[in-house]
């Protein structure tokens, strides 16, 4: 099947996020003690990986090339995300920030599933199931705070 540009952008746009939750996740994890809140990080990388995953597949299959997250944007995640824990990397600190990240995602996957009218019914699946999964990790990192 052939997709037009919105549908590219908007699987690359559910690509990308997920893989910065992802790439998060996986800068965070050394700078976490608390075995709970590790614990729930790990639990969430395993789902962003799966999806991911599936999402890749999904692309590859349609001719889409997966665009990787901007090296400058990895940087820029990685220094905040160390100079935010180099003082405090208590759980409350991790679940903050990872909250706010999630929110963020949130945001973005809401609106492009509110102004998704001409979205092919698949790749709103995907919009669909990340939204749901990262609603999900809000609720679940809430108990950290």
């Amino acid at each position: 099947m052939e997709f037009n540009d919105y549908n590219k952008k908007a699987i690359t746009d559910v690509y990308k996020n997920a893989h910065i939750a992802l790439q998060s996740i996986s800068d965070l994890i050394p700078e976490v003690e608390d075995e709970g809140i590790k614990n729930e990080l790990q639990e969430e990388y395993e789902g962003y990986e799966k999806l991911i995953g599936e999402i890749s597949s999904f692309m590859r299959d349609n001719g889409i090339e997966p665009k990787d997250v901007n090296p400058l944007k990895k940087a820029m995640l990685w220094s905040s995300i160390k100079m935010k824990t180099m003082f405090d990397n208590s759980k409350n600190q991790v679940a903050e920030m990872m909250i706010n990240g999630t929110v963020m995602g949130i945001n973005e996957l809401t609106a492009m599933k509110n102004e998704g009218t001409n979205l092919d019914e698949n790749i709103l699946s995907f919009v669909e199931r990340l939204l749901e999964l990262e609603e999900d990790y809000e609720q679940r990192l809430k108990k950290f705070l």
